[in-house]
């Protein structure tokens, strides 16, 4: 018998019981009042007045005790937990994240005031990350923007004074420089953002992906030829119902970074469909990442080799995670350091 099929016949058995329970003390009210009217009969006869009136005490003492126990009951087992669910509400309404759930029952015997409880302690704990997300998004932005910021006002000052027309020509192609760097963070930050409101609003219509991809590839032949780099490409003919905008843009940061992180060898690019999805990779043979690198591969901001951090910001790939995650599919990263890496997305033909 599985776990779940344990909670719910324990359940069951303790409804029975307290039905039970309640159908037993009923029932020796009922038997009480029988006695006592059988008794009343044999003490006073015919004096019927006598006995309505002893029976209307009994039946008013009885009523009271039965009422008394419905009260109780009540109490203990609605009320309270319905004053701690009130409670857990209330401190949520008023922005305390903090809030625990105490089970009135053993695990696997939760009723659904327990069930309702530990319900609002996970929607709290969701808040209380929401807003870690929130405050370490507005600290990184912060921190990468204050750098380009530092360099543009340092360049403007040293501008402000009488340079050699070499000199000034070089300041002016560093703030030109910084200045686009600035330009492409705020772009990274407002598609993140427009892709958090966008989850069910994707322009959806028939994508080829072979076509799609080869003319991303195109874009960066020149840059592979300047490395010297070698492209294999392998493209099956594949279409998927997506969103073309998004999709770009996945396999542009994608061979972006593996031309930006190979030196030598090649970058592998293949198409192909594997029953219901359709499955990218993009392999190259650059520097590689470490395990720890690759489990923060895919935060805002995060970027594990610094030597590049002029070229980037650290939003390409979480950019690319949570346009796979809108559009339904899955990305994964196997990585060797020193002998390359390899990104593999998995996309739905149909969502």
């Amino acid at each position: 018998m599985s776990g779940g099929t344990r909670s719910r016949c324990r359940r069951a058995l303790l409804v029975a019981l307290a039905f039970a329970v309640r159908f037993l003390f009923v029932a020796a009210v009922i038997t009480v009042a029988v006695f006592v009217s059988e008794a009343l009969g044999a003490r006073f006869g015919e004096d019927k007045g006598a006995i309505a009136a002893v029976m209307l005490v009994v039946v008013v003492f009885l009523s009271l005790a039965l009422t008394v126990m419905e009260l109780l009951a009540r109490r203990i087992t609605a009320e309270r937990p319905a004053a701690r669910i009130a409670e857990m509400a209330e401190r949520l309404a008023a922005g305390d994240v903090s809030v625990r759930a105490l089970p009135a029952h053993a695990y696997g015997s939760y009723d659904v005031y327990d069930k309702i409880g530990l319900d609002l302690e996970r929607v709290a704990a969701r808040l209380a990350a929401a807003a870690r997300a929130g405050n370490d998004f507005i600290s990184n932005v912060s921190h990468e923007l204050k750098t380009p910021l530092a360099v543009i006002v340092s360049y403007a000052q040293a501008l402000e004074k009488p340079l050699p027309d070499d000199t000034r020509a070089e300041y002016l192609a560093v703030l030109r420089q910084e200045a686009e760097k600035l330009a492409a963070l705020v772009q990274g930050v407002l598609r993140l953002n427009r892709l958090e409101q966008r989850k069910s609003g994707t322009v959806r219509a028939e994508v080829d992906l072979r076509e799609q991809l080869a003319g991303c590839i195109l874009q960066f032949e020149d840059a592979m030829e300047q490395k010297g780099l070698s492209l294999t490409c392998d493209l099956a003919e594949v279409r998927v119902c997506s969103d073309a905008e998004c999709l770009e843009l996945v396999w542009n940061n994608l061979l972006s970074n593996a031309v930006k992180f190979t030196d030598r060898g090649g970058i592998r690019v293949t198409l192909a469909r594997e029953g219901a999805h359709a499955v990218v990779t993009v392999s190259d043979t650059g520097c590689g990442i470490s395990a720890e690198t690759g489990a923060h591969i895919f935060e805002q901001f995060y970027q594990g080799d610094t030597s590049h951090a002029r070229e980037g910001n650290g939003l390409g790939l979480a950019l690319v995670k949570k346009v796979i995650s809108v559009l339904g599919g899955t990305i994964g990263v196997e990585s060797e350091e020193g002998k390359g890496s390899t990104f593999r997305v998995t996309l739905p033909l149909h969502p």
